[in-house]
Order: structure tokens, then sequence, then C-alpha cells
């Protein structure tokens, strides 16, 4: 039997995971549960990486071990796949014991090679600048510099470490990357083509070696025969791979090991395929990318485009000096897919903008629609895989109700009550003697070989793609069914054919969406009679693409309920807000000052500053003295941090106790936001009401006389006394526009 072993990263346990998170694993549920009905043996594996400086120093921060700060975070995880029913076959967190075997083996195999007679590990010292969040290399130098993946300062560094000859491995990665690009029998080593072409380039431009190991932190793998020092995180968490599914047991790994992780790209008898362009267009019938034949295996990666490197070039590399001759032992496949963005902004926690799954699923469970289905259906149809998308809770509503309540719910509904109504209940089998409308033509036309290209769209992780295949069927069925309007329609036959091919059309959409959607399929299976498990459905054999002779179907009930969008926004909204007050800090209090800040900004004095430094710069409180000598100059990366967006203020009142303060409603396209703004000496209220403005739209919120604001609006502060002078604009601007 072929073998599919499927990864998700491993995840940094330092904060509670979001939708992006979900979206990764979510992806690999999705290709774990397919795989199995096409009959693979599939190993799916997710876990933690529980080492390296910023959790010890995240820990620190907490007042707690490391230890129990990381196992306290882990179970994060853990509860968050259980309630969106991710079905993982094995966790590998990197503090477990048999973690420290699994890395340590590696390196000693690495030491007992050489490449080019030179010893792929050595020490030597090291002096350059480290970005913490990331974990990674910046710089070799000692000037500073901000980390490209992040934009933080990245640290200096200076110590004694042991190094991964990485500059020798320049050429065997470049044969790499050119073998599954050239052979037919082999996929695409990085995934998509665009991605693989980044790091073909990165390659190119020339490979430095980097330290592996880590003197002034003790939170890790320790380096074998050198307590001083210990592994850098990603040789440790890389690693983690292998130590989930049994590399540490025994001297090559148990049984499990041997049997999930070998990677059959290339080696005799794999099938050849003629195309395995990513770039396939929806609802052509494409070779399958790399098919396999019984006894082969793949190992793919999938994980986020700001962790490519380390996938995509450090980890085979690190691979190829342990096993130098045994390229079964290198991936099939790493995927990096984009990120997701909320409304087309980056999320943060500092923004308040960050999305998190267990409120959408309990939003739209509330009424009555499948919440962990409705959410991965809407993240795997919105955009192609591998690009970056924008989440919103408009188009989540909007792409839910047309797609599941208004077309596949709408055709469930009424095929199985005319079923029930107009046939017993029985599953009529076709009529072939009439002749056939433009309608029933085009359905029956969609519905030949459906199947098959829906399977080749998955293997591409094209979902969009597949997921369009399934809704065009179920559009041209609903069409076919109107036109014959077979609920007062008098001709037997055409009320055979038309319900038959309904059901049949809901019976395939429940095979081939089961992977996406696993509960609301499953409910939809049952009610067309099926007593048997539709996840235990052989997908490479035809016989379950029409009914048994005789089928009865059984009582119809909705599965996809039309969402009301405006309750639904409420909802959504209110949850979201209530899941954000749960997950702030504890003990954390501001005081409140008692005098009213000078100018426009909503943030306390200085003598009220937050007990905890804020992630956010603080905004200037006072008028400039034009006279400086000199202005703090910040870097273009500072700047795009700030987001300004126009707003129109629909109200304004004055704030009790608060002779300078109004409390503004502020209309900024998306939401309206209440703001607090010193203006109230040089603005009246109702002068204000109707005036574009420009607002700080992700500062912390603060409280001012007991008063929430949400944003600082923008203003010049003019002459000796600071008048506030409010930025607006001479032309019509629509409410929301990013100022840059």
């Amino acid at each position: 039997m072929s073998t599919f072993y499927l990864t998700t990263p491993l995840y940094y346990p330092n904060a509670r995971p979001h939708v992006g998170s979900a979206y990764t694993t979510i992806v690999c549920d999705v290709l774990a549960r397919y795989k199995r009905m096409c009959g693979y043996d599939v190993a799916f594996l997710t876990g933690t990486d529980e080492h390296g400086e910023k959790l010890q120093r995240a820990a620190d921060a907490a007042g707690m071990p490391p230890g129990e700060f990381v196992a306290e975070k882990r179970r994060l995880f853990f509860d968050l796949w259980k309630k969106l029913g991710i079905q993982y076959d094995y966790f590998v967190y990197t503090d477990q014991p048999d973690h420290v075997t699994s890395v340590q083996r590696l390196l000693r195999l690495a030491q007992q090679h050489q490449r080019d007679g030179q010893d792929i590990i050595y020490k030597k010292r090291y002096e350059g600048r480290y970005c913490i969040s990331d974990e990674r290399y910046v710089s070799d130098s000692t000037d500073p510099v901000n980390c490209d993946i992040c934009g933080r300062p990245a640290e200096l560094i200076s110590e004694e470490n042991y190094f991964f000859r990485l500059s020798a491995f320049e050429k065997p990665l470049l044969e790499l990357y050119d073998r599954h690009l050239n052979d037919p029998r082999c996929p695409s080593f990085v995934q998509p083509d665009f991605r693989r072409n980044e790091v073909i380039s990165f390659v190119k431009s020339g490979l430095r070696d980097i330290s592996v190991s880590r003197k002034r932190i003790k939170w890790g793998v320790p380096w074998p025969d050198d307590p001083e020092q210990v592994f850098y995180v990603w040789y440790d968490a890389l690693t983690g791979y292998m130590t989930g599914i049994g590399y540490a047991d025994g001297e090559n790994g148990n049984a499990t090991f041997q049997k999930y992780w070998r990677n059959t790209c290339g080696s005799e008898g794999s099938q050849k395929s003629e195309v395995r362009s990513q770039n396939v267009e929806v609802g052509a019938l494409a070779p399958d990318p790399w098919p396999l034949t019984p006894g082969e295996g793949q190992i793919v990666h999938m994980i986020g485009k700001d962790i490519l490197r380390f996938h995509a070039i450090y980890w085979p590399a690190f691979i190829m000096a342990a096993y130098p001759d045994r390229p079964d032992m290198l991936p099939t496949t790493v995927f990096a897919h984009g990120w997701i963005y909320y409304e087309q902004d980056k999320m943060s926690k500092s923004k308040g903008n960050v999305v998190y799954p267990e409120p959408i699923v309990d939003a739209l469970e509330s009424f009555g629609a499948p919440g962990n289905d409705a959410l991965r259906y809407y993240l795997l149809r919105e955009a192609p895989f591998g690009h970056d998308t924008s989440f919103s809770y408009d188009a989540l509503i909007q792409r839910y109700n047309s797609d599941l309540a208004n077309d596949l719910g709408n055709l469930a509904s009424r095929t199985l009550t005319l079923l029930q109504t107009r046939l017993g209940g029985k599953v009529p089998r076709p009529s072939n003697s009439r002749a056939k409308g433009e309608a029933e033509k085009q359905a029956l036309a969609t519905s030949v070989a459906l199947s098959d290209e829906v399977d080749r769209q998955l293997n591409q992780f094209n979902f969009s793609g597949a997921l369009d295949l399934v809704s065009r069927d179920v559009a041209n069925a609903n069409r076919y069914f109107t036109e014959a309007h077979p609920w007062a329609n008098d001709d037997a036959g055409q009320v055979a054919d038309v319900l038959h091919h309904a059901a049949q059309t809901l019976r395939r959409v429940a095979v081939l969406a089961y992977p996406i959607m696993p509960t609301a399929t499953t409910r939809l299976w049952k009610q067309l009679g099926e007593k048997s498990s539709l996840a235990a459905v052989n997908r490479t054999e035809s016989k379950w693409e029409d009914f048994p002779e005789g089928a009865v179907v059984g009582k119809p009930e909705p599965i996809f309920p039309r969402l009301d969008k405006a309750k639904t926004l409420a909802k959504l909204h209110e949850l979201a807000d209530i899941d954000r007050e749960r997950d702030k800090p504890k003990g954390v209090s501001i005081t409140v000052p008692s005098e009213e800040p000078s100018a426009v900004s909503p943030q306390p004095s200085a003598e009220a500053e937050p007990r905890t430094p804020s992630p956010e710069p603080r905004a200037e409180q006072s008028a400039i003295d034009n006279r400086q000598s000199s202005i703090s100059k910040i870097t273009i990366d500072d700047f795009a941090k700030v987001e300004l967006v126009a707003g129109q203020i629909v109200s304004a009142e004055a704030m009790p106790n608060a002779k300078k303060l109004l409390k503004l409603q502020v209309d900024i396209g998306s939401e309206t936001r209440q703001v607090c703004a010193g203006i109230a000496e040089y603005y009246k209220p109702e002068e204000l009401v109707g005036m574009k403005i420009v607002l700080v739209a992700n500062l912390e919120p603060r409280k001012l006389r007991g008063v929430e604001s949400n944003g600082m609006v923008v203003a010049a502060s003019v002459g000796p006394e600071g008048k506030p002078v409010l930025a607006t604009f001479k032309e019509d601007v629509p409410n929301g526009t990013r100022l840059k």
C-alpha cells in the first residue's frame, strides 16, 4: 500500500493559535481525509516547537519555568484541534524526552561525514545580528539591521558556537530542485512554482555557513559532549518531524518510522506523469502531477511562506549531511502557502485584528449552521491555495449563503422532499426513452468524469479549483431541476430523470466534498439513506457514484440554514469581543490622569503609562517646537506600522467632568469606532458631525475618564498653545481608505 506522510509546521506555543494556524492544519486534515479515501496509508502529524530564546524569554516574563510555560500553551493547540475536529495521527512536542535522542543522532551522523574534504560540523566564534522573534540569523555584520521578515531590530550576538557548513550544499540543493523539476516521476520539491523560483534564486546567490548551537541560553536540546551549548532551534525543531513517528526508537527508528519516512520519488517503477504544473485551468482534465503505484511513499511538509527557507534549504541540507547516499530520506514536497490577512491587513495583536476560529464556529452554530464546515469551506474556496488571502466576516457569510445555503442546501431540501412526497422516498431509475432538454444535457455533461477532475485538482493542492467544480455540478443540477419543475410535472419519465439526477448529484457531492466538510456531508449521506460510513468510501472505485437498486432516502432535515447577515455579523463581533476580553492579561491596570491630556491624543499623560510596555510607539502629546535643533528620524518600516485611515464623524458629544475631551463616533467603513479626542476647547460637537478626518486605527484601546477610546484623531498642533487643527480632505475619500 502507498504511504503518505503529511505534516503541519511545529507551531510555536508562545501564544494562542489563530485562524492562520488553523488554516494550515485544516488543509492537512483535508488532505489526510482525502488520501485515506483514495486508499493511501496516511500518517498525519502536527505538534509544537517548544525550544528557543523567544520561548525562554516569554517564560521568564511570565515568571514560570520554561517547561511549565510551554506545557500550558501546548494545551491550547490540543483544545483547538479537538474543537475543529482535526483528525491527526501523531502529535509531537520538542520537549519530549525521546526528541533529544533524535536530534543528537542526526548531528552525530553529520559529524561522521565531510564535504569537499572539510568537516560539516565545526566550531568557531560567531558575531552578528540575530532575530529572536523569528529565530534566524539576519546578518554576519555587527551593524544594526532589522529582520527582513518581521521588521524588528536584530540583536547583536557574539559567542563561540558550532557551525553547519551550509555553503558546501549549494550544488546538491540545486541538483535536488532540478531533479524534481525535470523528472516526470516527481512533483516539484518546492511548491507553488513561484516559491520554488524564490528558493533557487536564494541558493544561487550563495549560501553562508550557519551556527547550529547556542551558548547563552539553556532552554533547548543539549549539545552532545559540550554541556555549555544547546542546539539551534531550527535544527532541533525540524528533526521533530522524524521524532513524531519513532525516529528515536532503535538504531534506525521503529517500524512506524521506517514505514512512513520514505520518499520513493524518482525510483524505479514510479509512474510517469505528462504534466506537473500547478497552473492547471479549473475544469480541465489535467493529468495527475504524481500518481503513485502500490508500495510507494511521499513525505509532504505543509508550511507558511515565512518559514520556507528553513524547510526548503536548511532541512534537506541537514538530512543530506546525515544521510549522504539516501535520497529516500529527503522530503518529497515542501508546500509554502500564503498568509491570511484580515480585510487586506496583516493580523496583529497590537492592531486588535487577530481572528480566532472558536468564536466563528460558535457564532455560526448558534444559528444552526455547521460552523466548522462553513469555516473550512470558506478558507479553501475563497482564494487559490498558495497565495495570500484575506479573511472577512462579510465574505464568510456571503460565501456560505451563496454556495451552501442557496445552492447545495436548496438542492438537498427540495430533492429529498419531492422524493418523499412523490415517490415514497424511493430513488427512481432514470428513463432513457425521452428526449432531453438543454439544462438536462448540460447537467449530465458536467457530471461525466467530475470525480476524476476533482481528484486531479486536490492532488495539485488546488482546493478552490476542486470546490469550484463541485459548485458547478450543483448549479447545473439546480438549473435542470428548475427547468423540469418536478413538483408540478405530469411526465413521470421526466420526473424520474430529474429526481434521479438530483439525488445522484447529492450523493456524488457528499463523497467529493467530505474531506472539506466532513460533518455536513455525513449528515447528507445519512439523509440519502446510506448506512455505511462516508469516510470509508473508496474514491478509486466507481460503484459509489450511483445508488443501489431500491435505495430509499431518509427524512429531509436542514443542513445549511440560510444566515441573516445582520444578525450573524452582530453575533460574530459579539463573540469575538468576548473572546478578546477573555484573553486580556489579568491584573494590568492603567491610571487615569487627573487632568485631560493636551491636544488630540487619547493616550494618558506620562505619569499614567501602563505598567507593562506597549508594543506600539507612543504618539506625541505636546506641540512640536519648530525651533528644535533636530527631529528624531524613523525608518519607512516604522511608519508602515501606523495604520492611518479616512473616517467620518457620525456623532460627537462632550464628556462629563472633562472640559477638553469630546467623545466621537467615527465611521471607518468596516466599523464605527468610539474615539476620545482632546479638542473640546476648539471644536463644538455639532460642527464635527459629517466631517471627514484621519484616524490612527491600530492603537491599543485606552480608557479616558472611564470611556474606552479606540484610535486617535490626527491633527496639526498650531501656535504656542498647541491649538489642534484636524487633518481632513479636499476631495471625497471613501470611509476606511488607508493613507500611505
